[in-house]
């Protein structure tokens, strides 16, 4: 089964510093008819302006990860971390029993991230983070797993049995992503535009895969991150 999620249909915010659009409910955006698929709980595709970003603010029981698209993001936690990524780099947070954190736009220009969260597989763990600076090169015309679960081979490492994929496509450039029938994908186009099997996507609209085989093709230069996951 496969569903397209057409992005204006999409949860929104603007508050001036910050403009999000929400893929499942967050904040003001509230929908119990779309609350989640399987544990992926949240991605919010957020444009961070200059000089702002999130203050220090509390998490728990919750695997976080931020994908930078654009522009840089400096993270600082109550463990002492803070770092600074930038396109196509890649942080990690397990929430766990409980952490403080906080996210800034130090750069000269407006940031663009996805916010991904993933419900993890036990409550009250031991509060982590990690980060990882990919190569860009490393998912041109390919795959390349940024995130898996505990038992899985990417650098960074979830508590919960899902995989996070990126890649990018030159135009008329394929890719398939296959998928056993006890697992699903969440795909998001998060530039360019494609088509997934018979659904032609735009930037920021999205695609829900059930136990199916993913062909895209790229119409234009494409960029696009899969998360992929049991069942439910």
């Amino acid at each position: 089964m496969l569903r397209k999620i057409n992005h204006q249909n999409m949860g929104t915010s603007d508050l001036g510093w910050l403009k999000s659009l929400f893929h499942f409910s967050f904040a003001e955006y509230y929908n119990p008819a779309n609350m989640n698929f399987g544990v992926l709980r949240v991605i919010n595709d957020d444009l961070v302006k200059p000089g702002t970003g999130f203050d220090t603010h509390p998490h728990r029981d919750m695997e976080i990860i931020s994908y930078v698209v654009k522009g840089e993001l400096t993270h600082g936690d109550s463990m002492g971390n803070k770092q600074t990524l930038t396109r196509g780099q890649v942080q990690y947070m397990s929430a766990g029993s409980g952490i403080l954190h906080s996210e800034h736009n130090r750069g000269h220009e407006t940031s663009r991230f996805l916010q991904i969260w993933i419900k993890p597989d036990q409550r009250n763990l031991t509060p982590q983070y990690g980060d990882c600076r990919f190569s860009w090169e490393d998912r041109v015309g390919k795959w390349l797993n940024i995130v898996s679960g505990q038992t899985g081979t990417a650098p960074v490492k979830i508590n919960q049995d899902a995989n996070l994929f990126v890649t990018a496509l030159q135009a008329g450039e394929k890719i398939s992503l296959t998928q056993e029938k006890d697992r699903q994908t969440y795909f998001v186009l998060i530039e360019g535009e494609a088509k997934f099997g018979e659904h032609s996507l735009s930037a920021r609209d999205a695609l829900e895969a059930i136990g199916e085989t993913v062909e895209i093709e790229a119409l234009t230069d494409a960029h696009v991150i899969a998360i992929e996951m049991k069942r439910e």
